[in-house]
């Protein structure tokens, strides 16, 4: 992840998952951090759908 482009994809991709959720994304690092009551699997995959690698 490089742009905000970038960091808009992957919040609004949380955002399907869980609208509730709290997002935080570091562009330098390519660092997500995710506050969510869903599973780690469900958001990793909304994620990966977008085409980003999740660690």
């Amino acid at each position: 992840m490089t742009c905000g482009h970038c960091e808009r994809t992957v919040k609004q991709a949380v955002a399907q998952v869980d609208a509730q959720a709290t997002t935080t994304v570091d562009l330098a690092t390519g660092r997500v951090v995710v506050h969510s009551s869903c599973t780690r699997e469900a958001l990793a995959q909304a994620i990966r759908e977008e085409g980003y690698t999740v660690a």
